[in-house]
């Protein structure tokens, strides 16, 4: 295991030297990412005993946003920061996850595999030396190093009483843009979201607007077809290539009909489509 001490002088980290009570080191292993002036690194966090729904709501934003070559940042717990990693890593993005724990130790162990993934093209990094002691109230400590490293922050569920609080609150006093998913009041994963939001935190309603408000990026038609799901996307490019009719696309991608107007219906959801009549679509 190679791990070495980091220099605050790097581009990607040298954020942190402006939060308050800032890491007095920073240990790493794998490479941390070059940051060029106009790259963006989103934070995404939330509990662990997430629902499904914020398991596909964490991965699909994380993947949408690797695919505008945005940096993912999350903890590499379970649940929401797991699924988070993955998502960013099946789209061929960079990710880093900050550990609550010494640097030579992953916890929890069965996330071992994907801590050898996020090494292939990111990092892991800890401000706890090798060898140290570990101690349950760093993982809250070290949430001030997840959200100073972003531009944005993105709760994705949380219960009444997550540890995600944390981030958040670190956030504010950050001043990064803070951002939660507003979620169903009777779920106890969505509590934690619809308190944050309560109390001043910004609403993530669609992709588009996030990309635009929180990061500046404004999606061409390509962007936002290259940050659609593959079905989706597929479906979407032979609309951009001329293929406009709905039966058509149906048979040139051996699909159903039923499974393409699925596909549209959430492509017109998502402003990527527009119906022109008689089953025919544009781009927006």
């Amino acid at each position: 295991m190679k791990y070495e001490e980091c220099d605050f002088e790097h581009n990607f980290i040298n954020v942190l030297t402006d939060i308050p009570d800032r890491p007095a080191h920073l240990w790493c292993r794998g490479k941390l990412p070059e940051r060029t002036p106009r790259q963006k690194v989103v934070s995404i966090v939330g509990s662990r005993r997430c629902s499904s729904y914020g398991e596909t709501i964490a991965y699909k934003l994380a993947y949408d946003l690797a695919k505008l070559g945005v940096i993912i940042v999350s903890g590499l717990a379970y649940g929401i920061d797991s699924c988070a990693h993955r998502g960013c890593l099946d789209a061929g993005g960079v990710t880093v996850a900050v550990l609550g724990t010494p640097i030579d130790k992953i916890y929890p162990v069965a996330n071992n595999g994907l801590a050898e993934r996020i090494l292939e093209k990111g990092a892991i990094i800890s401000e706890y030396a090798p060898g140290s002691e570990t101690k349950a109230y760093r993982f809250l400590e070290r949430n001030r190093i997840v959200s100073g490293l972003a531009d944005a922050v993105v709760i994705i569920e949380a219960s009444e009483k997550s540890g995600t609080f944390s981030t958040a609150s670190f956030a504010a006093a950050q001043n990064k843009k803070l951002y939660a998913i507003p979620g169903d009041i009777t779920r106890p994963t969505s509590i934690g979201c619809n308190m944050i939001l309560a109390i001043g935190a910004n609403p993530y309603i669609n992709f588009e607007d996030f990309a635009s408000a929180a990061l500046g990026i404004q999606l061409t038609n390509k962007r936002k077809i290259d940050a659609l799901a593959p079905d989706e996307a597929a479906v979407a490019e032979q609309i951009e290539v001329g293929n406009i009719n709905g039966e058509d696309i149906a048979n040139a991608l051996n699909i159903s009909i039923a499974t393409f107007n699925q596909r549209i219906t959430l492509l017109e959801i998502k402003n990527i489509v527009r119906p022109l009549g008689c089953n025919q679509w544009a781009l927006v």
